[in-house]
Protein backbone atom coordinates (compact mmCIF):
# COMPACT_ATOMS: atom_id res chain seq x y z
CA UNK A 1 0.00 0.00 0.00
CA UNK A 2 1.55 3.64 -0.95
CA UNK A 3 -0.28 6.87 0.59
CA UNK A 4 0.48 10.44 -0.97
CA UNK A 5 0.40 12.98 1.56
CA UNK A 6 0.25 16.67 -0.08
CA UNK A 7 0.68 19.66 2.94
CA UNK A 8 0.25 22.96 1.61
CA UNK A 9 2.51 25.34 3.33
CA UNK A 10 2.22 28.94 4.29
CA UNK A 11 5.05 30.72 1.65
CA UNK A 12 5.36 33.62 3.87
CA UNK A 13 5.90 32.00 7.36
CA UNK A 14 6.77 28.25 6.23
CA UNK A 15 3.89 27.10 8.61
CA UNK A 16 1.76 23.90 7.78
CA UNK A 17 -1.44 25.30 6.61
CA UNK A 18 -4.22 23.08 8.61
CA UNK A 19 -7.29 22.02 6.02
CA UNK A 20 -10.24 25.00 6.30
CA UNK A 21 -7.13 27.53 7.86
CA UNK A 22 -6.06 28.97 4.94
CA UNK A 23 -5.49 28.49 0.98
CA UNK A 24 -4.00 30.47 -2.23
CA UNK A 25 -4.63 33.87 -2.18
CA UNK A 26 -4.38 35.37 -5.57
CA UNK A 27 -3.53 39.17 -6.40
CA UNK A 28 -2.58 41.39 -8.94
CA UNK A 29 0.24 44.09 -9.06
CA UNK A 30 1.96 46.58 -12.12
CA UNK A 31 0.28 44.00 -14.53
CA UNK A 32 1.31 40.81 -13.03
CA UNK A 33 -1.04 38.13 -11.49
CA UNK A 34 0.61 36.49 -8.12
CA UNK A 35 -0.46 33.46 -5.98
CA UNK A 36 0.47 32.92 -2.72
CA UNK A 37 -0.34 30.31 -0.18
CA UNK A 38 -0.97 31.74 3.14
CA UNK A 39 -3.18 30.55 6.56
CA UNK A 40 -5.92 33.12 6.98
CA UNK A 41 -4.04 34.72 9.75
CA UNK A 42 -1.53 35.42 6.89
CA UNK A 43 -4.38 36.43 4.62
CA UNK A 44 -6.18 38.68 6.34
CA UNK A 45 -2.48 40.47 6.87
CA UNK A 46 -2.46 40.72 2.97
CA UNK A 47 -5.93 41.92 2.90
CA UNK A 48 -5.55 44.78 5.82
CA UNK A 49 -2.06 46.32 4.13
CA UNK A 50 -4.15 46.38 0.47
CA UNK A 51 -7.13 47.62 1.76
CA UNK A 52 -6.27 51.40 2.07
CA UNK A 53 -5.08 50.80 -1.83
CA UNK A 54 -8.13 48.80 -3.10
CA UNK A 55 -10.23 51.30 -1.09
CA UNK A 56 -8.90 54.34 -3.58
CA UNK A 57 -8.27 52.06 -6.68
CA UNK A 58 -10.43 51.60 -9.63
CA UNK A 59 -11.84 47.98 -10.55
CA UNK A 60 -10.00 47.09 -14.14
CA UNK A 61 -11.33 44.32 -16.29
CA UNK A 62 -9.31 40.92 -16.20
CA UNK A 63 -6.88 40.40 -18.46
CA UNK A 64 -8.57 36.69 -19.12
CA UNK A 65 -11.64 38.25 -20.29
CA UNK A 66 -9.64 40.75 -23.06
CA UNK A 67 -7.96 37.03 -24.45
CA UNK A 68 -8.55 36.50 -28.12
CA UNK A 69 -11.01 34.20 -28.88
CA UNK A 70 -10.45 30.86 -29.89
CA UNK A 71 -9.62 30.11 -33.68
CA UNK A 72 -11.80 28.35 -35.85
CA UNK A 73 -12.24 24.52 -35.40
CA UNK A 74 -10.50 22.71 -37.82
CA UNK A 75 -7.49 24.59 -37.88
CA UNK A 76 -4.31 23.21 -36.63
CA UNK A 77 -3.44 25.25 -32.98
CA UNK A 78 -0.07 26.73 -32.77
CA UNK A 79 2.64 25.00 -30.77
CA UNK A 80 2.50 26.32 -27.41
CA UNK A 81 6.45 26.45 -27.18
CA UNK A 82 9.72 25.33 -28.23
CA UNK A 83 10.46 22.06 -26.60
CA UNK A 84 13.28 23.69 -24.66
CA UNK A 85 11.14 26.22 -23.15
CA UNK A 86 8.27 23.62 -22.42
CA UNK A 87 11.57 21.49 -20.65
CA UNK A 88 12.90 24.66 -18.50
CA UNK A 89 9.03 25.43 -16.99
CA UNK A 90 8.74 21.86 -16.18
CA UNK A 91 12.10 21.92 -14.51
CA UNK A 92 10.91 25.19 -12.62
CA UNK A 93 7.32 23.67 -11.58
CA UNK A 94 8.43 20.49 -10.41
CA UNK A 95 11.30 22.64 -8.26
CA UNK A 96 8.63 24.82 -6.76
CA UNK A 97 5.85 22.27 -5.91
CA UNK A 98 3.26 22.25 -8.84
CA UNK A 99 1.87 18.85 -10.28
CA UNK A 100 3.21 18.59 -13.90
CA UNK A 101 4.09 15.12 -15.09
CA UNK A 102 7.41 14.45 -17.57
CA UNK A 103 4.77 14.21 -20.54
CA UNK A 104 1.87 16.04 -21.63
CA UNK A 105 0.45 19.03 -21.89
CA UNK A 106 1.20 21.92 -19.18
CA UNK A 107 -1.69 23.89 -17.72
CA UNK A 108 -1.88 27.44 -18.76
CA UNK A 109 -1.38 28.52 -15.12
CA UNK A 110 1.51 26.65 -14.61
CA UNK A 111 2.75 28.44 -17.64
CA UNK A 112 1.62 31.88 -16.33
CA UNK A 113 3.12 31.31 -12.77
CA UNK A 114 6.53 30.78 -15.10
CA UNK A 115 6.17 33.57 -16.96
CA UNK A 116 5.38 36.05 -14.05
CA UNK A 117 8.70 34.12 -11.75
CA UNK A 118 11.17 35.22 -14.85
Amino acid sequence: MKRITTEIVDDLDGGIISQGDGGTVSFGLDGKHYEIDLTNANAEQLRSALAPFIAKARSASSTRAAAPAAKAPGRKRASAGSSAETQAIREWAQANGYPVGDRGRIAAEIREAYAAAK
